[in-house]
């Protein structure tokens, strides 16, 4: 059902389920337009519940074709039914069972939510709310089941059928053509979790041995042909396994697990019990077809999902306010497993790279909302980067401001008392400060309040006493709906550098706790005096990114120059160049907008020339990321106000054009020494070779367009790997001319064929910062392989867009936002949960210049006065503009 006006859900509203269902018996008979579902419920009043109260379960446009309470059909009078709800009156204050048969239509499913069919496949997605989509049940996450399954399916459309949980018995329905198999999930589980899939497709395998001997199979199952591109996925999922017991203790609990890929998908993937379903572009890898990127992205999703047995399926949500207990803890697992495989210090820039691009983004606009929000209109719409990405920073805090012997001793404590439980956070906070024992009551703070705080530094060094004195202090803004702030628990990493490059001892006063290096800012305001301190120093604040917060400290650049060559934590020497960075593309902001020349500060070019000549090699990973500039998102977040994305995109283009003429000779002798040598190989190593060589590259033709063009054009005929070939295309994409189109037609028609690759055609276009670009994605709507019913194609094309092209998407005559709105009121009807995700695109509207924001705000207000909105465009739509 539609409707504008979807109710308030409330945290301090949650009251328990007034029935349990202690089984769920499911008869499947996939059929593309006509499937009949059969559920067979054992219900029974929950003591915690109201007695005598009304059965309500969930229905989202389901058609009834049978009801039986006991065995016995219900009379009319007996319940209410429409295609939202399906309401037992009087329901027996006893044991008893509920049997329901439903019809769907899984080919009309565009929604992609519930069960439907797809490329000739059947499959399920019921995170958050989908399994109502399939029959009517308590869709809520705490309603914990065991379920028993039989999926029934012609042989020869789907000739593989699986479920969740260990295989029992498959067979034959004699004389019909079609088969059946039966899956039983021992493990009780929210409905959310429960999936199946049917239909053809290709299977890789292998045996794997937990660490207490039991022998589990993995697979992982694509479309047909596609077996050796899944090679990969199946590798990084048996490393999973094995890193989850050894660093969690956490070891795999059924005799199968099964991972499938499909093309349409609304989400990176799913963890449902036993049986994960990816969107194929997490999944599919070759060298000719897939970059490292995706080589590690799907390393990461494959372990992310995998981790979710424990935390997520095992120990579930209460509610779906408790979300983040289970996705951020699950990310903080995830990033912690790519740190072990590749390089941590490169990791955790990647990381904050996406938390302060995505998450401080959101943060400082009108979509702000705590980590466990206290209140929301459409869940689906608080899957976000706060959730996400914030979720797993509280939890790294909350190890940082512990230590790593009472985590893990939290953990343990976790995993034993909640296992089998929908549980809170509360629940999990309990744990930590059990096993700690320490009063983390304040550290909740985190859970329940929005916004990035700001920490501000000042200090003053008296070199005939030989001390140092940090003060800090912290704030932060309003948010939607909150005010007032109180102060979180920042844990503060430090050290202090010594301007001779050496790393000063830290003897704090008594009145100051210092543990391990860590200051704990949990008021308003803290001072510290350092003593015996022998030079003035410089501070190292908040190292390894120690808590998600803006720092504020007004360094001289040539401190920002010592901690970036001598500051032995590797985030903190990125940092320090970002910073200096940042200041120098401000300033040529400034000039851009004011009309004047813009010169730039040649200390910036020296420094990364010192960088290049004695340590770009030791870590090649790490350099790249030194190469890479602030974005314009970047700096538009650092002005914070009357942003001109003209003015910031000149200004950094300007930045950059004179870093390369600058480094030219060295970023042309360094791409040639890292040079393609031998076979392509994911590894960590060779892809950190590989990503150095295009930022040399990618920095070399801003400088030089000319050389830059020759040489990419060189790499893109001789590449023998879709890492070099893309990296070439995606810098001559910023150099105009005939090349430029050339290569890209070429890349078109060699990967005419396959879609994920044709997605990177869509993006890689719908990204460039020129006039003529919203004219060319408006083209690529209507090329024959552009769909709107496909996410990932309406993601790498329009979402490329919106989300990915400051000066086209802002531009000054709102065509841009015209543009995205047209899109979003279109898909909303056919797929709601895609088309508000582009509309997250305005989240920082109010950032914008007058005119830009004017127009913004006229398209976002065209979205909200539509129609018949789907609740999930006109909560994003509304919030907003709120």
């Amino acid at each position: 059902m539609r409707t504008e006006n979807a109710p308030v859900v409330r945290l301090e509203d949650y009251r328990p389920t007034d029935y349990l269902i202690d089984t769920v018996k499911l008869d499947v008979r996939l059929h593309p337009t006509a499937t009949r579902v059969t559920a067979e419920l054992a219900l029974r009043p929950n003591p915690k519940g109201t007695p005598g109260a009304a059965l309500t379960l969930d229905g989202d446009e389901l058609r009834l074709v049978s009801a039986r309470l006991d065995g016995v059909a219900l009379g009319a009078a007996a319940y209410a039914v429409t295609p939202s709800s399906l309401v037992l009156h009087a329901p027996p204050q006893r044991p008893f069972t509920l049997t329901l048969e439903t019809e769907l239509d899984p080919s009309a499913n565009t929604k992609l939510m519930g069960l439907y069919r797809s490329s000739g496949i059947y499959c399920t997605q019921c995170e958050a709310e989908g399994f109502r989509r399939i029959t009517y049940f308590l869709d809520r996450p705490d309603v914990l089941s065991v379920y028993t399954t039989r999926i029934e399916a012609d042989r020869e459309e789907a000739p593989l059928l699986l479920g969740n949980g260990n295989p029992v018995e498959r067979g034959e329905v004699p004389g019909t053509g079609r088969h059946y198999a039966l899956w039983h999930d021992p493990f009780p589980k929210p409905c959310y979790l429960f999936a199946l899939v049917g239909g053809r497709l290709d299977k890789v395998s292998q045996t794997y041995v937990t660490g207490s001997g039991r022998a589990v199979e993995i697979a992982i199952h694509v479309e047909a042909g596609k077996g050796e591109r899944a090679t990969y996925a199946l590798d990084a999922l048996a490393r999973s396994m094995r890193w989850d017991e050894k660093v969690f203790g956490r070891e795999y609990d059924l005799d199968v697990f099964n991972v499938v890929a499909v093309s349409d998908f609304n989400m990176g993937a799913m963890e449902n019990k036993g049986l994960n379903i990816f969107n194929d572009k997490y999944v599919l890898a070759s060298a000719e077809k897939a970059t490292d990127a995706d080589y590690a992205n799907i390393e990461a999703i494959i372990a992310h999902e995998y981790f979710h047995n424990w935390t997520g399926n095992r120990i579930t949500c209460r509610d779906w306010f408790q979300l983040c207990l289970k996705e951020g803890l699950t990310v903080f697992r995830d990033q912690e497993f790519s740190s072990d495989e590749r390089s941590r210090p490169v990791k955790r820039i990647a990381d904050v790279r996406t938390l302060r691009a995505q998450q401080f983004a959101e943060d400082a606009g009108p979509l702000a909302h705590p980590v466990r929000p206290a209140q929301y209109r459409e869940i689906n719409n608080f899957y976000t980067a706060t959730v996400y990405e914030k979720g797993a920073e509280v939890i790294r805090m909350l190890k940082t401001l512990i230590g790593a012997e009472a985590f893990r001793r939290g953990m343990d404590l976790y995993f034993e008392r909640c296992d089998g439980t929908a549980a809170t956070v509360e629940d999990f906070i309990a744990c930590f400060a059990e096993a700690s024992g320490r009063d983390l009551s304040q550290f909740f703070t985190w859970y329940e309040q929005a916004g990035t705080p700001t920490v501000t530094a000042s200090s003053h060094y008296d070199p005939a006493a030989r001390t140092y004195r940090l003060d800090l202090a912290q704030r932060t803004p309003p948010t939607p709906g909150q005010a007032e702030k109180r102060p979180v628990v920042i844990p503060v990493a430090l050290g202090l550098v010594g301007e001779s490059g050496r790393e000063l001892p830290l003897k704090a006063g008594n009145e100051v706790p210092l543990a391990n290096g860590v200051l704990t800012l949990d008021g308003p305001a803290l001072s510290v005096t350092f003593t015996d301190v022998p030079e003035r120093p410089v501070p190292s604040l908040l190292r390894g990114f120690s808590a998600p917060v803006r720092l504020e400290m007004d360094l001289a650049d040539e401190d920002l120059f010592v901690l970036f060559r001598h500051d032995r934590d590797p985030f903190n020497q990125w940092q320090a160049a970002q910073t200096v960075a940042t200041r120098v593309i401000l300033e040529a902001t400034r000039a851009a907008r004011a009309g004047q020349a813009i010169s730039v500060d040649a200390r910036l070019g020296e420094a990364l020339a010192h960088f290049l000549d004695s340590r770009a090699e030791a870590d090649h990973a790490f350099a790249a990321q030194v190469l890479a500039l602030p974005t314009e998102a970047d700096m538009a977040r650092e002005i914070g106000g009357d942003v001109d994305p003209d003015a910031v995109f000149t200004g950094r283009l300007a930045v950059k054009r004179a870093l390369g003429a600058a480094l030219a000779d060295r970023l042309a002798a360094l791409y040639g020494r890292l040079a393609s040598r031998g076979a392509y190989s994911p590894d960590a190593a060779s892809a950190g070779r590989r990503a150095l060589r295009h930022a040399a590259l990618d920095l070399l033709a801003a400088g030089d367009a000319a050389r830059g063009t020759e040489l990419a054009v060189a790499q893109f005929a001789a590449a023998d790997n879709m890492t070099d070939r893309f990296g070439a295309l995606a810098v001559l994409a910023h150099l105009p001319g005939a090349a430029r189109e050339t290569a890209l037609a070429d890349f078109a028609g060699r990967f005419h064929d396959d879609p994920l690759v044709l997605d990177k055609w869509f993006a890689l276009q719908a990204t460039i910062p020129e006039a003529g670009t919203l004219d060319r994605v408006r083209e690529l709507t209507r090329h024959p392989a552009f769909s709107m019913g496909n996410p990932n194609r309406v993601r790498s094309l329009v979402g490329s867009f919106a989300m990915g092209n400051a000066t086209q998407f802002n531009r000054a005559d709102g065509a841009g936002y015209d543009f995205l709105a047209d899109v979003v009121i279109a898909l909303d009807p056919k797929n709601p949960q895609v088309a508000a995700r582009l509309l997250t695109a305005f989240r920082t509207w109010r950032m914008l210049e007058p005119g830009r924001r004017a127009k913004a705000e006229a398209a976002l207000k065209r979205v909200a006065g539509t129609p018949g909105l789907s609740p999930d465009v006109s909560d994003i739509s509304g919030r907003s503009l709120a």
